[in-house]
């Protein structure tokens, strides 16, 4: 594990009577936290920031992922330390964070696209906030998909809310691997 990053993640299987019996149903929760660092420093945060005008060092994020039995999933974030009255976007992104911004890849995407300008918070986990007069912020995004194994693997705070915009920052998040909709 990372320096600075607590996570923890748990798949739980449940029990129901059906017809045929008893059956298991799987429900996956990951809550990841952590830090904002410069990439390179020595304790290596898997929370990076790119611009520390708009996310401090030592800015504070937790990431929650649940997904439920049938792969509805919600994806809640929460930030302290950004810079007050600022409005960001945030997106689950496919990579995970590296020194280079562009190292955590494209949005996540539940029905891929060729087109990289085809974004659509249907389609994606859009977690956009204002932060507040003390630069905290939250927000919350549920769909009735989950992710893939190994494609969502990070959350990128972008300098600007909605489809695109430059990284400001970066989180490494284990996001779990549950798509019962494929």
């Amino acid at each position: 594990m990372l320096a600075g990053v607590c996570a923890s993640a748990v798949a739980t299987a449940l029990f129901a009577g059906g017809p045929g019996g008893v059956e298991a149903v799987e429900v996956y929760s990951v809550r990841a936290e952590a830090r904002f660092e410069v990439p390179g420093a020595a304790d290596r945060s898997a929370a990076l920031t790119y611009d520390r005008s708009l996310v401090p060092v030592a800015s504070w994020i937790e990431v929650r992922q649940h997904t439920a039995p049938g792969g509805a999933t919600t994806v809640r974030l929460k930030v302290a330390g950004m810079k007050p009255g600022h409005a960001y976007g945030v997106h689950v992104h496919q990579k995970p964070c590296g020194a280079d911004p562009e190292a955590a890849g494209g949005h996540y995407q539940h029905r891929p696209s060729s087109d990289p300008h085809h974004v659509s918070p249907d389609n994606e986990v859009w977690l956009d906030f204002t932060a507040d007069r003390r630069g905290a912020g939250a927000a919350s995004a549920r769909h009735d998909w989950g992710f893939r194994p190994g494609e969502a693997s990070s959350v990128v705070i972008h300098d600007v809310p909605g489809g695109a915009g430059v990284r400001a920052a970066c989180f490494t998040v284990p996001f779990g691997p549950v798509d019962k909709d494929e």
